[in-house]
């Protein structure tokens, strides 16, 4: 009887050992500031790299950044053609990060009633993935100059309130990634995309809320 109570047992303890090694799933959707333009080394310093490596292994990061990509279906380029877009379907993340709306500030591209309606399009397409992934919304990094046609002015009274908006309405958790960064022009060589420093500060304040959260 003795030995069969440690069979058993031995039994459970590896159903648990195997419970716990189940690996986390993170896809990171986003332009080119996930992406990681201007980062010498993208695989290991763009954000989504960085955010792998501080939350350690018991999770899995795929950066699906592509630059130049707005959230709107008719921008001058949408996400919604891209390969990572489709990509991230293939991962079948638990878990999704999206970082969009930069782009969509430049005046060829901005819409509010189309952006905030093709950003809940993008949420409920999101959640036809069959692993049901808890989903995480971006407030977009700040804008220190207007290049490429990106301007502050449109993130600040635009986009981010309709990001606001979208995901108070679906109750879905917001990241602040703008106030935190406010006054980090240094990390932001061009003005619009962080360096390596800036991009580490993304992926610790993103890996500090999903421990919370």
């Amino acid at each position: 009887m003795y030995m069969k109570n440690l069979g058993v047992i031995a039994i459970f303890l590896l159903v648990v050992a195997g419970c716990s090694e189940k690996i986390i799933r993170i896809a990171c959707i986003g332009d080119s500031i996930t992406e990681g333009a201007g980062i010498k080394y993208q695989s290991r310093y763009s954000y989504p790299a960085q955010l792998d490596s501080l939350l350690g292994n018991r999770y899995q990061v795929l950066n699906s950044g592509k630059g130049g990509t707005t959230l709107q279906k008719e921008g001058d380029s949408p996400y919604w053609n891209t390969k990572e877009f489709t990509n991230t379907f293939m991962f079948e993340p638990d878990i999704l990060i999206i970082k969009l709306g930069t782009n969509d500030t430049k005046s060829q591209n901005w819409n509010r009633e189309r952006f905030e309606m093709d950003y809940q399009s993008l949420l409920d397409t999101l959640l036809t993935i069959e692993t049901a992934p808890k989903i995480y919304m971006c407030v977009p990094v700040p804008v220190f100059g207007n290049q490429w046609g990106i301007n502050d002015s449109t993130l600040v009274q635009g986009v981010i309130p309709s990001i606001i908006k979208i995901a108070t309405s679906n109750q879905i958790p917001l990241i602040d990634l703008n106030t935190p960064l406010l006054y980090d022009e240094e990390f932001f060589p061009d003005e619009i995309h962080p360096n390596e420093a800036g991009a580490k500060k993304v992926a610790t304040i993103i890996a500090n809320f999903l421990t919370i959260h």
